[in-house]
């Protein structure tokens, strides 16, 4: 008989079949949410190659069901936090393209308004509490808004996303210690897309099944095939209902991938092209169009309309960075500090 972790592995070696049909509405926010990521992404990386997007940019081009399936598990009042490859978590909370893309090209009209650039995307009016340049430093951050929501006795929770090279910070244990210890209303998310930068888990860890790792501090943790968007709406269902219901934080191990390099900057010269190809023959976006038009839930022609507005969408965002302006000098000093009239800051 398989072990628990041999069955995970096997799960997710091959696509998963769904366990139930969701609602149009789902299906179709699924398709729409994932394909304006990929889309955008794709631009982006066009962009950055014409030099119109400077400094780093770590593009999300195949983990796109991680943060649709999430954001269609949990609500509007939810709060959001992620590691710096963070331009498809705001888009598929309903940020505004054209603000996420003028803050790529360092504009006054950005999301961040041209401060963050590519990593530091932030948006309060999603709940979106940013993307953070510092390996594993969201998470006792992440642990702490949760605090805050059940502290101010909200019901909402956190959802706190890193990527698999941030669980070998000191800070993770620390956030997993105490979000147990207080039952925090938390759910802690690693994208395990393989590679921390360029280096393999395997080559980084004795441990490859990362969910354990939340099993030292009895969370309940468990593996998740985020190449399927609908495995990941459950899972973080399940995950949601139990911080609500006071019970504290999960730990869930996405199993992603990324198409691209770590960052624009990145050779890939530690994978290869076969294994790449591997993973696209199961395409979250293919595979929950293959399931739209299996259950006739919308025709081809309806996802071409989709398709088609997604382009529109594109082209303004991008027309809107390039004629949106540069931030001010002036700018450097505000939003620095609440206190409008403290002492050290001059201009």
């Amino acid at each position: 008989m398989a072990s628990v972790k041999e069955k995970a592995k096997q799960t997710n070696n091959k696509p998963v079949a769904a366990k139930t049909q969701h609602p149009k509405e789902r299906y179709m926010y699924w398709y729409e949410s994932m394909q304006l990521q990929r889309k955008f992404e794709e631009k982006a990386g066009q962009l950055y190659g014409q030099q119109k997007i400077r400094g780093f940019c770590h593009l999300y081009i195949g983990q796109e069901a991680a943060s649709s399936g999430a954001c269609s598990a949990l609500t509007k009042d939810d709060k959001w936090i992620t590691a710096y490859r963070d331009h498809g978590i705001p888009l598929a909370l309903g940020s505004d393209p054209k603000a996420v893309m003028a803050e790529l090209f360092a504009k006054q009209t950005g999301s961040s308004k041209g401060k963050g650039g590519s990593m530091h995307i932030f948006d309060k009016s999603v709940n979106f509490m940013g993307g953070h340049g510092i390996v594993g430093g969201q998470i006792p951050l992440g642990a702490g808004i949760a605090f805050a929501e059940k502290y101010n006795k909200t019901q909402n929770l956190c959802i706190c996303f890193m990527g698999d090279g941030a669980v070998r910070q000191g800070a993770f244990h620390e956030a997993f210690n105490m979000a147990m210890l207080w039952k925090l209303p938390v759910i802690f998310v690693v994208e395990n897309n393989g590679y921390a930068m360029g280096t393999s888990v395997a080559r980084t860890s004795n441990v490859t099944d990362l969910y354990t790792l939340g099993e030292a501090y009895d969370m309940p943790s468990e593996p998740v095939d985020a190449m399927d968007v609908e495995a990941v709406y459950e899972a973080v269902t399940r995950a949601a209902e139990r911080a609500r219901a006071g019970e504290g934080p999960t730990y869930l191990e996405f199993r992603t991938y990324r198409y691209r390099g770590h960052s624009m900057s990145d050779p890939q010269k530690y994978r290869t092209k076969e294994e790449v190809e591997q993973y696209k023959q199961r395409d979250p976006i293919e595979q929950v169009k293959a399931h739209i038009l299996e259950l006739g839930i919308a025709s081809e022609d309806e996802l071409t309309a989709i398709d088609q507005k997604i382009k529109s969408i594109i082209d303004e965002s991008v027309k809107f960075a390039e004629e949106s302006p540069y931030p001010s000098p002036e700018e450097a000093f505000k939003d620095v500090y609440v206190q409008k009239d403290y002492p050290y800051l001059t201009e």
